[in-house]
């Protein structure tokens, strides 16, 4: 499977940081937001990886991110012109995707807790996976609503008056007939190519099955400042309690068998000292225990 990281957009809920630096790129306590669905994509196996991102912010993710071979795996770059939808990601990365299936995550969200999305990745066999979070602002999300045998029966794209509290998260699963859907969708009335109406194609082709994230597992959409904000202090008590980190590429890679603990110690050298370099080290001594 291959991955895609969305990043484009124009960040205008952000206003006025994203003046400054792309959404995707600011911080979420001591890493940039694009670290953790990156690391999401690492950690579910994910080695081939598209970013995509406007014509102003790719150098930026570029020299951040280069190729990906320090952590094993493969990163090339498309360029979205004109923000259209997160659909629109099908139709540039189409020569990407090519024939197998593809995994899409927003580059604002962040996920944490079970295993559920490396095993959704993992067990992936056609048609669409999505999932449903629980949420007390479903108005401002897509929406999946349930029967009452539990099968998803509808789908919303930020509906006034929610059928459900069941939100969408920024991460979804597909088979290659993703592209040619994504060419036939009608943009909405915002001018978009909406993912909700992909994941509408697939409820009415009979071929996408949605799973209920737990109640331990989190998500947070970094999309705004408050939410920036919270999803920072998160990540910062949980790093604290637990000492470990999340987001963390090298980790995922090594944890992955992406590359060895003896790379990760030449990329080390090479790091300035920081508490970021001080946690890897610590991963490496474990390794060689």
């Amino acid at each position: 499977m291959k991955g895609i990281l969305m990043a484009g957009g124009a960040g205008s809920r952000l206003y006025p940081l994203t003046q400054v630096v792309s959404k995707q790129l600011q911080p979420v306590y001591d890493k940039p937001m694009i670290y953790y669905p990156l690391t999401v994509l690492m950690a579910g196996g994910i080695r081939e990886i598209c970013l995509i991102a406007t014509p102003e912010d790719l150098p930026r993710f570029r020299q951040l991110l280069g190729d990906g071979h320090q952590w094993g795996i493969q990163i090339v770059y498309r360029v979205q012109s004109q923000p259209e939808g997160i659909a629109q990601a099908f139709l540039i990365a189409a020569d990407f995707i090519g024939e197998g299936p593809v995994t899409l995550i927003l580059g604002d969200n962040l996920f944490f807790g079970g295993d559920a999305l490396p095993r959704a990745f993992a067990s992936f066999s056609g048609g669409a996976s999505i999932f449903a979070y629980h949420v007390t602002n479903p108005e401002c999300y897509g929406v999946v609503e349930f029967d009452s045998e539990g099968r998803a029966c509808s789908l919303e794209e930020k509906p006034a008056q929610p059928r459900s509290h069941f939100a969408v998260p920024g991460v979804y699963l597909y088979d290659h007939q993703v592209v040619s859907i994504a060419r036939d969708l009608t943009p909405s009335p915002r001018g978009e190519l909406e993912i909700t109406d992909v994941n509408r194609e697939y409820l009415r082709r009979g071929q996408l099955h949605v799973t209920r994230l737990s109640r331990g597992f989190a998500w947070l959409d970094a999309g705004t400042s408050t939410s920036l904000y919270d999803a920072a202090a998160y990540v910062q008590t949980i790093e604290k309690r637990q000492g470990i980190k999340l987001g963390c590429p090298e980790e995922a890679a090594l944890r992955r068998g992406f590359v060895s603990v003896e790379l990760l110690d030449q990329w080390l050298a090479s790091m300035p000292i920081c508490e970021y370099r001080d946690y890897l080290q610590g991963i490496s001594h474990e390794y060689r225990r």
